[in-house]
C-alpha cells in the first residue's frame, strides 16, 4: 500500500517525459530523414538522366555506383562515427559534475579527427577507384561496359572525402540537433544535380557532351559543393560558428584518431554485412532469369525508399542517447533509445499495410505498360512487395536499435549480431527456400525476412543490456 502513491506521483512524470523525448526525437529525425531520401532522388536523377543514353550505358553507370558504395563503406562508417563521438562530447558538458568548459573543444577535435580519419582511409580507396576496369573485367564483366564504369569511376572518385565531410558536418549538427541547414543542402543538391548531369551528360548550355563521364564528374562536382555550402551556413549561425570546427585543423590527435577507427570500422562493418545481403540476393535472383531480376529490382527500390525513414530516426537516436550518455544520464538514454524503437516500429507498422495494400498497384510506377515483359515483372513483384511488407518492422526495428547502441560507441557487438542473422541465417534460408523446395525469388526474400527479423531481435536485445548498464561519462581524456 505505501508504494502506491509513489506510484500515482511517479506516473504523471514518467508521461510527460516519454511525450518530450517523442517529440525531441521527431523533430531531429523528420530532417535527417529527408536528408537521406534526397540521397535516392541523387541517384535516380543520375539512372534516369544516363538511361537516355542507352542500355549499356545505363549497365555501367549502375555497376559503377554499385562498386563506389561498396568500396565507400569503410570512409562512410568512419564519418558516422562522429555523430555519436560529438554527441557524447556536446553531453558531457551538461554535466553539473563534469569538464563543462571543454566541452566545445572536445567537439571540435573530434569532428577535426574524424575529417582525418576519413581521408586516411581515402587514399587506399582511390587506387582501387583508378584501376576499375581491370577488377571489374576480373569480376567478369563485359569489356564495353567495364570501360564505361571506369570512365564514370575516374570522375566520381573524387567525391568520396567530400561525401565524408558532409556526412561528419551532418553529425555534428544532430549533435547539436539543428539538421535543418543539412537538410537544406541536400536538397538544394538535387536539383543542381540535375542540371549539371543534364548538361555535361548532353553537352547542354554550352558545356562539353562527356557522356557517362559526365554524370560522374557532375556527381563530383555536387558533393564537393555540398559540405562547402554546410560549412557556409555554420559559419553564419552565431551559436555553431563558436566551434571553429576547421581551427588547427593539422593538430594531430591520436587517442581521439584512434577511436574514430574504433567506433566507425564495426558501423562498416555491418553496412557491408546488410549491403552484402541484398547483393547476394540479387545476385542468386538473377539465376533464375530475367523477370525475376526485374521483380527484384522494383521491390528493393520500394522498400529502399522507406527504409530512409527509420535510418534516420535510428540516427537521430545516436545523438539523442549520446546526448544523455555524455551527462552520464542512464534513465534518459534507455528512454531516448527506446522512444525512438518505438517511433520507427511505429512507421514502419504504417509503411507495412501501405505496402501489402498496394503491392498490386506499386510496381507499375516502375514499369511501361509498353513493354510486353511488364504483366509478368509487376506480378513477380508484388509478391515479394507483400513479403517486403512482413518485414517492414523487423526492418525499421534492427536499424533504430542499432542507431540506438551507436549513440552509447557500442558497434562492435551489433556488427557480429548482423553476421549472424544474415549471414548466418538469412541467406541459408533464402537458399533453401529459393532452390531445393523451389519457391524461386519469393523463397529468397523469406530469408531476407527472416534474417532481418533475427538481425531485430539480437539487436533489441542488446540494446536492453547496455541500456541497463549506467554509462561511463566522458569528459576530456584523450
Amino acid at each position: 500500500m505505501e508504494g502506491t502513491p509513489a506510484r500515482e506521483q511517479a506516473a504523471p512524470q514518467r508521461r510527460p517525459a516519454w511525450r518530450a523525448e517523442a517529440r525531441a526525437t521527431a523533430a531531429l529525425a523528420w530532417p535527417i530523414a529527408l536528408t537521406n531520401l534526397s540521397g535516392i532522388a541523387l541517384l535516380l536523377t543520375d539512372t534516369m538522366i544516363v538511361g537516355r543514353l542507352g542500355a549499356e550505358a545505363l549497365a555501367a553507370m549502375t555497376i559503377a555506383t554499385n562498386f563506389y558504395w561498396a568500396l565507400q563503406a569503410p570512409t562512410f562508417g568512419l564519418a558516422l562515427a562522429a555523430a555519436p563521438m560529438l554527441a557524447q562530447a556536446r553531453g558531457a558538458g551538461r554535466r553539473t559534475d563534469g569538464p563543462r568548459r571543454g566541452w566545445m573543444r572536445e567537439v571540435r577535435r573530434g569532428a577535426r579527427q574524424a575529417l582525418w580519419a576519413v581521408v586516411a582511409l581515402t587514399l587506399p580507396t582511390w587506387a582501387l577507384l583508378w584501376h576499375a576496369e581491370p577488377l571489374l573485367l576480373l569480376a567478369g564483366q563485359e569489356p564495353a561496359i567495364a570501360a564505361l564504369a571506369a570512365e564514370y569511376l575516374r570522375a566520381f572518385m573524387w567525391a568520396m572525402p567530400c561525401f565524408g565531410a558532409f556526412v561528419v558536418l551532418r553529425g555534428f549538427l544532430a549533435a547539436m540537433e539543428r539538421p535543418g541547414p543539412a537538410l537544406l543542402v541536400a536538397f538544394a543538391g538535387v536539383g543542381v544535380n540535375a542540371l549539371l548531369v543534364w548538361a555535361l551528360v548532353f553537352g547542354a548550355w554550352g558545356a562539353p557532351r562527356l557522356g557517362v563521364a559526365g554524370a560522374g564528374l557532375a556527381s563530383f562536382l555536387v558533393n564537393l559543393l555540398m559540405p562547402l555550402a554546410l560549412l557556409g551556413l555554420i559559419a553564419r549561425d552565431r551559436r555553431l560558428r563558436r566551434f571553429r570546427l576547421f581551427g588547427r585543423v593539422w593538430r594531430r590527435d591520436w587517442p581521439r584518431f584512434r577511436e574514430v577507427f574504433r567506433v566507425g570500422l564495426p558501423i562498416a562493418g555491418q553496412m557491408w554485412l546488410e549491403i552484402g545481403l541484398f547483393a547476394g540476393a540479387a545476385l542468386v535472383v538473377g539465376l533464375l532469369g530475367a523477370v525475376p531480376v526485374a521483380s527484384h529490382a522494383v521491390a528493393v527500390q520500394v522498400a529502399a525508399a522507406t527504409f530512409m525513414v527509420p535510418m534516420g530516426i535510428g540516427q537521430a537516436a545516436t545523438a539523442r542517447v549520446g546526448l544523455a550518455a555524455g551527462a552520464g544520464d542512464g534513465p534518459g538514454a534507455a528512454l531516448a533509445g527506446t522512444v525512438a524503437a518505438a517511433l520507427g516500429t511505429g512507421f514502419m507498422a504504417l509503411t507495412a499495410l501501405g505496402i501489402v495494400a498496394g503491392s498490386g498497384a506499386l510496381p507499375w510506377l516502375f514499369l511501361g505498360a509498353e513493354d510486353p515483359a511488364a504483366p509478368a515483372v509487376a506480378a513477380g513483384a508484388a509478391t515479394l512487395l507483400v513479403i517486403a511488407g512482413l518485414f517492414q518492422l523487423a526492418d525499421g526495428v534492427q536499424v533504430v536499435a542499432a542507431g540506438a547502441l551507436r549513440g552509447l560507441r557500442d558497434t562492435r557487438v551489433p556488427m557480429l549480431l548482423a553476421a549472424v542473422g544474415y549471414w548466418a541465417i538469412g541467406l541459408p534460408v533464402g537458399l533453401a527456400l529459393g532452390f531445393p523446395l523451389g519457391l524461386g525469388a519469393s523463397g529468397v526474400w523469406i530469408g531476407l525476412a527472416v534474417g532481418l527479423t533475427v538481425v531485430a531481435a539480437l539487436m533489441l536485445r542488446r540494446w536492453r543490456l547496455m541500456a541497463s548498464v549506467p554509462p561511463v561519462p566522458r569528459g576530456e581524456a584523450g
